[in-house]
């Protein structure tokens, strides 16, 4: 009989190898990526406190989520890095989730660039 793989569990075991060799630190914290089936959220993580320093999604007050996935992903790019350059937050490392960079994943990175982010 054959068996279908689980989409998700080979996700999270992509994320835990490149985590292995990915951290965010007080200078350079690490920018994380969620997507679910309709939304997208975006953290920007300090590792070795464990704390959550700025955060954004499409399912915050006032996101204007009008046209494609696509779209709202660019849109939560430039509010998480709207939020972080008022944290005073310039650098970051980003961390894709095991997910492709592809997409809607490159969207939200292509918005945080423009919000003004480096990586």
């Amino acid at each position: 009989m054959i068996t279908k793989k689980d989409k998700n569990e080979t996700r999270k075991k992509r994320h835990r190898r490149v985590r292995s060799k990915l951290s965010g630190t007080t200078e350079r914290p690490r920018l994380n990526v969620f997507r679910s089936l309709s939304h997208i959220y975006a953290q920007i993580i300090d590792d070795t406190t464990g704390r959550t320093l700025v955060s954004a999604s499409s399912l915050e007050k006032g996101f204007d989520d009008s046209g494609t996935k696509k779209d709202d992903a660019k849109k939560v790019g430039l509010a998480v890095a709207k939020k972080a350059l008022e944290a005073g937050i310039k650098e970051v490392v980003f961390d894709r989730g095991g997910y492709q960079y592809h997409g809607r994943v490159k969207e939200l990175a292509e918005g945080a660039r423009e919000g003004g982010l480096e990586f």
